[in-house]
């Protein structure tokens, strides 16, 4: 599992037909300690309902498809939740404002 920031989404008209109706969010990886960005940003599909900007849980694999929105759904990331807050050995990284 990864946190993401929602950076964008994909609007697809013509898709596979278990991906209809689905939201599909671009999101950003992020370093945990510096919640600045780390790695090359990825499409998942949002089963949580966010939003952009908003910091995420990202779960990718054969994971990305143990949800109900994503079971037997062609995916390979999924976010899972939306982040409040983020503490590591006693010390806020990140608040959700």
């Amino acid at each position: 599992m990864i946190i993401a920031r929602v950076i964008g989404s994909i609007v697809s008209t013509s898709k596979a037909e278990k991906l209809q109706g689905k939201k599909l969010l671009i999101v950003q990886p992020l370093d945990m300690i510096t919640v600045q960005p780390d790695g090359k940003p990825l499409v998942a599909i949002d089963t949580v309902g966010s939003g952009k900007d908003e910091v995420v849980m990202v779960v990718s694999g054969s994971s990305a498809r143990q949800t109900v929105i994503t079971n037997g759904t062609p995916v390979d990331a999924a976010i899972v939740g939306i982040i409040d807050q983020i503490e590591i050995e006693g010390a806020l990284t990140f608040e959700k404002t």
